[in-house]
């Protein structure tokens, strides 16, 4: 059964405990924000009739949580105010537990709610109500399953990464085609992990969209291109984002299966290229 999660770095608070232990975090029914965000839609008005669509800017989304808590008395009841307060107090992660292993995830903020009436929401004994709004600047869900796939690297990390693409590599040359699924329907952002030695790295996307960087890496050297940040830093976080070609694309991973191209070359049994990205949903339930 799906339940709801709030994460932060020192507290999980799972909102299905009143169901499943009697006592404990409740979300209540009435949650909203998990369908599909809001958009801003630009238009080009002119002297005809009408106006012609222009672009589609989703916007970040807002979700209101109802929650209760029942405590077994009142000294309890105090303690979980307190946990609930802290996770809230900076940003934390949303979590939609599925149930079957996969979670999907979004960074929120609270930007309103957590007040209470006395005398309704509580009179201060074991039982609390109120509502959360939180609010996530990303506004897609994020899934906890990473993909990943690889070009080059000796046979001896054939085990660790035997469920990954296959692929041929010649004795100066890695290059091969790569199997990508995105099991979302939002576009996903790969991050590229490089290992020397190399020159000369292209990633080209299954529609054509090429990203080139022209640098060199040694042995043992590593280049991590990130295409949602547009960062591109070596193993001593170095910025290398200089080498890139004129205008690169830092081209997304479309839903469903596609085929992607990489390459590198002068390269030796050493050198590996890895294409990782997380798939994203625009709506959870």
């Amino acid at each position: 059964m799906p339940k709801l999660l709030l994460v932060s770095g020192a507290d999980v608070i799972d909102l299905n405990e009143i169901d499943d232990k009697g006592v404990g975090f409740q979300a209540k029914s009435g949650v909203t924000g998990l369908g599909l965000p809001p958009v801003s839609v630009q238009w080009l008005e002119g002297a005809g009739d009408g106006a012609v669509y222009r672009a589609t800017r989703v916007q970040t989304r807002d979700i209101d949580i109802p929650v209760e808590i029942l405590a077994h008395d009142r000294t309890e009841l105090q303690a979980q105010l307190s946990r609930l307060a802290l996770v809230l107090a900076g940003g934390c992660t949303l979590v939609l537990d599925q149930g079957n292993g996969v979670m999907w995830s979004s960074e929120v903020h609270r930007v309103g709610g957590g007040e209470y009436t006395y005398g309704s929401d509580t009179v201060g004994g074991r039982e609390f109500q109120t509502v959360l709004t939180l609010r996530a600047g990303d506004p897609y869900f994020t899934s906890s399953e990473q993909q990943i796939r690889y070009v080059g690297g000796s046979t001896a990390t054939a085990a660790f990464l035997s469920s990954l693409a296959n692929v041929k590599v010649a004795p100066s040359q890695a290059i091969g085609q790569i199997n990508l699924l995105n099991s979302g329907d939002a576009p996903a952002y790969p991050v590229w992990d490089v290992t020397g030695p190399g020159d000369h790295f292209v990633a080209t996307s299954p529609t054509g969209e090429t990203l080139k960087w022209t640098g060199t890496l040694t042995a043992g050297q590593k280049l991590t291109i990130d295409t949602r940040k547009g960062t591109v830093v070596d193993q001593s976080g170095t910025n290398r984002y200089d080498l890139l070609d004129t205008a690169p694309r830092f081209w997304t991973v479309q839903p469903g299966e596609s085929t992607a191209v990489a390459s590198l070359l002068n390269t030796t049994t050493a050198s590996r290229i890895t294409c990782s990205f997380y798939p994203r949903k625009w709506m959870v339930v």
